[in-house]
């Protein structure tokens, strides 16, 4: 697994219908890390026309869920526990691009780390600093057969 489960990654930006709807892409992954890209539009903006942060969130988590999911076995997915993110500037631009890296995979519990930037005039900008927790679960055949996952 050299180049990381590179086939779960794609699979939780595929079937990820709320990540869809906002536009948010996979640009690139390997073992332990995971990068995405969003371009901007008007509905991601909130009241002061900066991009909002619950889009800045939400971006940052799924790409950490990227980031841990590369890390694992092929039997086994991810899940978000706590997510914490620090935003050190308005988003002000037209994309945002997300790189995060895993700083320890355990056998229950994986711990990432990721920056959000946004292209502007003067080059990229970090907007936003996560730290992520997530827990290691067995991996669900199909969601979408209309039966809960256990928990």
């Amino acid at each position: 697994m050299v180049e990381g489960n590179r086939t779960l990654v794609e699979r939780i930006f595929q079937d990820a219908e709320f990540i869809q709807s906002l536009g948010i892409g996979l640009t690139g992954s390997g073992k332990g890390w995971c990068e995405t890209r969003l371009d901007c539009a008007r509905s991601h903006r909130q009241q002061h026309g900066f991009i909002h942060a619950g889009v800045v969130m939400t971006l940052a988590d799924h790409t950490c869920g990227g980031a841990a999911a590369s890390a694992m076995a092929e039997d086994r997915d991810v899940i978000t526990v706590e997510n914490k993110v620090s935003f050190l500037r308005p988003a002000a631009g037209q994309s945002l691009t997300c790189r995060a890296e895993v700083l320890r995979a355990g056998k229950n519990i994986v711990f990432v780390e990721a920056q959000v930037m946004i292209e502007g005039t003067d080059g990229p900008t970090m907007v936003a600093k996560a730290s992520s927790t997530l827990r290691v679960i067995p991996r669900q055949s199909d969601f979408r057969s209309g039966t809960t996952p256990k928990q």
